[in-house]
């Protein structure tokens, strides 16, 4: 049997504890499986007393995880910390400098160093694996960078981020606000106490960049996405939504358009029928649009000490069975050097069917004048509904729903404006997409 492969890890919170668990009690499984040993040789983490509940009494430690890149006897660098910048960064690129395999779940380390990080790791003959980077236990990233070649993608979208996920099936089913569905989330701690980069959207934002690049071949693009959060979603909407045949989702969409390549991540209303509607709770689901598959929806779970460590672990076992000077597969995809600049599509250019709702007086002439600003934009209505006064508070307000028929993103805005500038209206209008998968079209 071959040499054993060295592992040093850099960070033990829940995945980098999992992961130890795991190699040590599957040691001989993985042996057999990956034709050699794994083997866990060195580690770093704040604190060394801390009581992880595994046996890290064989193992080296280092107290600063760029020592460990750096000098540890260790053949795999595993970066389980998290952040773009500090140690992260420092050790993945001393680590990859060295000679060193790397595998990390650091989707905002990707998202902003990933084409550098793929150039030095490709100029030395490194691995650079990410599969727990993007939906935890999900292969979403063997399957773009592996399993679809001699596919075109021409569109990738999924929930990628389980907080939101679960606030929003929580409104669904019980009936509560964001607010109590937050407060609920941070009790079971699928959400931080400071929630606000899930649930604006960022976290969703730097997986799908990955996945952009990945699918389409252009260099990253974290600053360039759409982004809108789910804190605007209220139950009245939940509702409305229901009452339509929907269900609202915080999905990331990337896809490419005749203006380039556009990204978004936003609330968006999805058939009650389709697959994706499906995905309740902390599931994650991505779907990939191709012209030889057709579309792949991949589910699993998106987070989790014992998810996101499965896909680390798998990325290990990946680099266990490869065979040095062999091929290979490029780390985004496509060799670093050859990824293209980002260009990116107008949204104005978008097409779709848009849920605007609208808090007006109730008095007359006020619906239509609404229905005559859509039609002054060429907006075609698949339905319009004036909400009785039950519904409502205070009764001198009235609640209007629209849904289009496909339509233009400008045309929407323009509509929107309008209305807003006749005085009639309270608050901000509530305006969410509809996206249906390629088959529903």
């Amino acid at each position: 049997m071959a040499d054993a492969l060295r592992i040093g890890i850099a960070g033990l919170g829940t995945v980098g504890a999992s992961l130890v668990r795991i190699i040590q009690q599957k040691s001989n499984e993985l042996a057999v499986t990956c034709g050699r040993p794994i083997t866990i040789t060195a580690v770093s983490a704040r604190d060394r007393a801390r009581d992880r509940g595994i046996d890290l009494s064989t193992v080296a430690w280092f107290d600063r995880p760029e020592e460990l890149a750096e000098k540890g006897d260790i053949d795999v660098f595993v970066e389980l910390m998290g952040g773009a910048e500090g140690a992260a960064n420092i050790s993945v690129r001393t680590a990859l400098q060295r000679g060193l395999h790397v595998v990390t779940a650091n989707k905002a380390l990707l998202a902003y160093h990933g084409v550098e990080l793929a150039t030095i790791a490709e100029e030395k003959g490194s691995l650079l694996n990410f599969e727990a980077a993007v939906a935890g236990g999900i292969p979403v990233i063997k399957a773009l960078r592996e399993s679809l070649t001699g596919n075109s993608v021409s569109r990738i979208y999924g929930i990628m981020n389980g907080t939101c996920n679960y606030i929003l099936t929580k409104m669904e089913k019980e009936g509560l606000s964001f607010a109590e569905c937050l407060k609920e989330a941070q009790r079971l701690g699928y959400a931080e106490a400071d929630p606000a980069f899930d649930i604006e959207g960022n976290d969703t934002a730097h997986k799908l960049s990955i996945l952009t690049t990945l699918a389409f071949g252009n260099q990253i693009a974290a600053d360039d996405i759409y982004l809108e959060g789910i804190t605007n979603i209220s139950i009245e909407d939940i509702h409305a939504a229901a009452e339509l045949g929907y269900r609202i989702k915080l999905l990331g969409v990337a896809q490419r358009t005749d203006t380039g390549i556009e990204q978004r991540v936003h609330p968006t209303m999805v058939p009650v029928d389709s697959v994706i509607a499906q995905v309740d709770g902390v599931t994650n689901a991505v779907a990939i649009e191709s012209d030889v598959l057709g579309e792949l929806l991949m589910v699993g779970p998106g987070a989790g000490g014992n998810a996101t460590a499965s896909s680390v672990l798998g990325d290990i076992a990946d680099i266990a069975k490869s065979q040095p000077g062999a091929q290979r597969v490029p780390v985004l995809g496509h060799p670093a050097t050859t990824l293209e600049p980002y260009r990116k599509a107008r949204m104005q250019s978008h097409e779709g069917g848009y849920f605007i709702r609208l808090t007006v007086l109730d008095r007359t002439g006020v619906f239509a004048s609404v229905a005559t600003r859509m039609a002054e934009n060429n907006i075609s209505l698949e339905s319009i509904v004036q909400r009785s006064k039950q519904h409502l508070a205070p009764s001198h307000h009235q609640t209007i729903i629209l849904v289009t028929h496909a339509t233009m993103e400008e045309s929407v805005r323009k509509a929107v404006a309008s209305i807003k500038s006749e005085g009639y209206l309270f608050g901000e209008p509530q305006v969410i997409r509809i996206e249906r998968p390629k088959e529903e079209g």
